[in-house]
């Protein structure tokens, strides 16, 4: 079956077509500055290609990744009646939406009252559902949602020590961010690993926006993202965890309202607003004799070695530890300090085979003597997002 998934953002979509039945990867699209001039689209099969082209909505960005499927000189396919469903990524949407459902226009209508959830993730997400179902109405649309993993957390580890209240009638509690991928982690690593009962995972999806997942027995028991996906570990523009009240000393310290003061902490924070230039690790690595990018790098080390010491604490023991996404995956300098000065939890670390190991790759950096396992598997959220798809059309 062929699958179309789709991950819009705020001027973004990225598109992928997929065979589920061999996982095959037929092209990519990724349209960037969509409503901006200079708009774009990297398509790529056998090689890639720049394609030009104005964007002001979402819908015409959409509508190029069709066009592009189907053309006779760069197409994979001949006809949009090959593709048999669209898969979509959506963060989170509450309690009702926990597990990967077949949207219609019902459905579509009732995730509105959801949207604040993620509220820079949640309206591109939706309407890129409605465009869909615009442009090809004949094609069922599947939701595929971030929190949908994290939904097996037990209630101590999701409650928040506010009045209960805020709970039960608004829902407010942790619902993380980031389970498409963490569920891949588990996947593989049942894959490689064998049975994960009685395993114990931390999972390190780390990026421009991170979380941390400790996996137990093959699901989720805690997480560090929050209710929404500010929180946690120090992140490319996210603070973070951060004192509550600091938000109040900004809004006095800016004179600015709780709308752009919460604005601030996700898109002018963490590593940026540290460096005060530099949001990407790779500009990171290469500037760290600054001491204010150091000190940003260490941040962030830090941030995540603690998380990874309190999981280990709430699982008794980790048998793995896990490096995933663009930074997890690529940052050779990011693991090592992360599991720099571990040894007292079982961590023997390969620095050679971190340094030297090829990208793209499962990869185990630990020592064979290591009591702890420490690896590096590339994440695939696609591929989940395709096989949800694909599972609930048939």
């Amino acid at each position: 079956m062929k699958v179309l998934v789709i991950n819009s953002g705020s001027s973004s979509l990225k598109a992928q077509l997929m065979e589920t039945s061999n996982g095959k990867v037929l092209a990519k699209a990724y349209c960037q500055r969509i409503g901006l001039d200079k708009s774009f689209m990297d398509f790529k099969t056998d090689e890639k290609r720049v394609v030009e082209a104005p964007m002001p909505t979402h819908k015409e960005a959409f509508q190029l990744v069709l066009n592009s499927l189907t053309d006779k000189k760069i197409g994979v396919i001949k006809s949009l009646d090959e593709i048999k469903a669209i898969g979509h990524r959506l963060v989170n949407f509450g309690e009702k939406y926990n597990k990967s459902i077949v949207v219609d226009k019902r459905v579509a209508k009732d995730l509105e009252k959801y949207v604040h959830f993620a509220p820079l993730h949640n309206p591109p997400a939706l309407l890129g559902i409605n465009i869909c179902m615009e442009l090809m109405p004949k094609v069922k649309n599947v939701a595929v949602f971030d929190t949908a993993f994290h939904a097996t957390m037990p209630e101590k580890a999701y409650m928040y020590a506010i009045p209960y209240e805020f709970y039960s009638k608004n829902k407010i509690r942790r619902y993380g961010a980031h389970g498409t991928s963490h569920r891949y982690i588990a996947l593989k690593c049942k894959e490689l690993f064998g049975s994960l009962k009685g395993k114990k995972i931390i999972s390190c999806h780390i990026g421009s926006g991170s979380s941390i997942c400790a996996i137990k027995d093959g699901v989720c028991v805690d997480t560090s993202m929050g209710y929404t996906p500010l929180a946690g570990i120090v992140m490319g523009t996210r603070s973070g965890d951060i004192d509550p009240s600091v938000v109040k000393e900004i809004m006095d310290i800016k004179g600015i309202d709780e709308n752009k003061a919460i604005d601030l902490l996700n898109k002018q924070s963490g590593l940026l607003g540290v460096t005060g230039k530099y949001s990407d690790l790779r500009d990171i690595d290469d500037n760290l004799d600054n001491p204010r990018v150091k000190l940003a790098f260490d941040m962030l080390v830090y941030s995540i070695k603690k998380y990874i010491g309190a999981y280990a604490a709430a699982m008794n023991g980790v048998d793995y530890i896990i490096f995933t996404a663009g930074v997890g995956e690529n940052d050779a300098l990011v693991r090592e300090a992360v599991c720099k000065d571990m040894e007292y939890l079982g961590v023997e670390f390969d620095t050679k085979i971190n340094k030297t190991a090829p990208r793209g790759t499962i990869q185990e950096f630990s020592k064979k003597s290591s009591r702890v396992k420490v690896y590096r598997i590339p994440t695939d959220e696609e591929y989940m997002i395709a096989m949800d798809t694909a599972s609930l059309v048939k």
